[in-house]
C-alpha cells in the first residue's frame, strides 16, 4: 500500500460521498529550519519524524498525520489542530500546517509566534487566503474526489474513518490557496454530512466557545492518540501528566443526541452547559460539539452531539442540555475504547 495518493477532479454529488467548503476551518503556517523544535516545545504530541507530503499528495496514517493540542500552562486546552508537513519542494525547509477552527486561528498564531524568538520559524496565519475543503466516500480506494479547479496546489491529509449507519466513512482534509474564481460556498447537504461524521467520530474539536475549558483527557484527547506522554515539555504538561497518572480526571467526552426541534437545535452548540436532574444549581458538563444529523430523513430526526460531562453524572437520573427544564440527552456509545486513568 502507498502512503500517499493523487488528487482527482469530479466531486460526487450524493451522501454517500461528496465535497464542501468547510467554512468554519482555517490554517496556520509554522515554517522554517526551527519549526519542529518550536512545535515540538508547544504541542500535546510529538511532531519529530512526521514524513513529509508532497503538494498534490494526500498525508495518510500515524507516520505523516497527528492530532495536536496546544495548552495553557494550567494544562487547559487553548486549541486542537489535524498536523501535516508539507514543504514546498523536495529540498524545501519544513512547513507544517495546522488545519485548526477559523475562530481560534489568529489567536494560536498569535501565541506561537510568542515563542520564536531568535529561531527561524515563520508562523502565519493563512485563514484569509485558503479555503478548506472536506471531502467523505465510502469507498477503499486511496483515491478520492476533490477538487475541481487544478489553477492552485491542493495540500491534503486523511483523518481517521468513521462508522455511519452501518458503513465506514474516510474523511479527507484539504487546502487550497484562494484566487479568482475559486471562493466557493459551501455544498449544504455535504456540509451537514461532513458534520455530522465529525460529532459522531467522538474526536474533539476546540472552538472559541470551548477556550481553556478542558484539560486534554476530560475530552479524551488521550484516547484519541492526541497527547504523547513520551515527548519533552510543553506548556501544561506537567498537569496532563499528573492526571493521566494520578486518575485525576473524573471528566469524560460522551457522544449523545435529542430529538430535534428549533428550540433544541438553537441550544445545542459548543458551550451549552449540562445539568444533572438531581443538582440543577450546578453544571455537570459541556457541549463540545454539535450537529443536526444528515440522515434525518432516513430516520427520526435528531441532534448529535459530542458533550463532555462528569462520570457520576451518567450513573442514574437524567442529563438536561441548556438547563433543568432543559432537553433530556440520551447518551450513546463511543467509537473507541478509553484509555484507562
Amino acid at each position: 500500500m502507498t502512503t500517499s495518493s493523487q488528487i482527482l477532479s469530479s466531486p460526487p454529488s450524493d451522501l454517500s460521498s461528496g465535497l464542501t467548503l468547510l467554512p468554519e476551518w482555517g490554517l496556520i503556517f509554522v515554517e522554517g529550519p526551527d519549526a519542529a523544535s518550536l512545535l515540538q516545545g508547544q504541542l500535546s504530541n510529538s511532531v519529530l519524524g512526521l514524513k513529509r507530503t508532497m503538494t498534490g499528495e494526500i498525508a495518510l496514517g500515524a507516520g505523516a498525520v497527528r492530532l495536536v493540542g496546544y495548552c495553557t500552562p494550567k494544562g487547559r486546552l487553548l486549541s486542537s489542530a489535524w498536523l501535516g508537513l508539507y514543504p514546498k519542494s523536495s529540498d524545501a525547509d519544513d512547513r507544517f500546517a495546522l488545519f485548526i477552527s477559523k475562530d481560534i486561528a489568529a489567536s494560536t498564531a498569535k501565541r506561537l509566534a510568542m515563542f520564536v524568538l531568535r529561531s527561524k520559524v515563520k508562523v502565519t496565519d493563512a485563514s484569509d487566503d485558503w479555503n478548506i475543503y472536506g471531502a467523505y466516500h465510502l469507498n477503499n480506494r486511496e483515491q478520492v474526489h476533490a477538487l475541481e479547479n487544478k489553477e492552485a496546489a491542493v495540500l491534503a491529509l486523511q483523518l481517521p474513518d468513521v462508522l455511519s449507519g452501518g458503513n465506514s466513512f474516510k474523511r479527507i482534509l484539504m487546502a487550497q490557496e484562494k484566487f479568482q474564481g475559486n471562493d466557493t460556498v459551501s455544498d449544504v447537504e455535504g456540509l451537514a454530512q461532513w458534520n455530522t461524521l465529525e460529532v459522531i467520530s467522538a474526536i474533539p474539536r476546540i472552538v472559541l466557545a470551548t477556550q481553556e475549558q478542558f484539560v486534554p483527557q476530560m475530552i479524551n484527547f488521550e484516547s484519541v492518540s492526541g497527547v504523547d506522554f513520551k515527548k519533552g515539555c510543553y506548556p501544561g504538561q506537567e498537569i496532563v501528566a499528573r492526571s493521566q497518572y494520578r486518575g485525576a480526571v473524573k471528566r469524560r467526552l460522551q457522544l449523545a443526541h435529542l430529538s430535534d426541534s428549533p428550540a433544541a437545535l438553537e441550544i445545542s452548540k459548543p458551550g451549552t452547559e449540562l445539568f444533572h436532574s438531581a443538582d440543577a444549581t450546578q453544571p455537570c458538563g459541556m457541549v463540545v460539539l454539535a450537529s443536526r444529523n444528515a440522515d434525518a430523513p432516513n430516520q427520526d430526526s435528531r441532534i448529535d452531539l459530542q458533550v463532555e460531562c462528569k462520570l457520576e453524572a451518567l450513573e442514574n437520573g437524567q442529563i438536561h442540555l441548556g438547563g433543568a427544564d432543559g432537553p433530556v440527552l440520551q447518551i450513546d456509545t463511543l467509537p473507541y475504547p478509553l484509555i484507562e486513568i
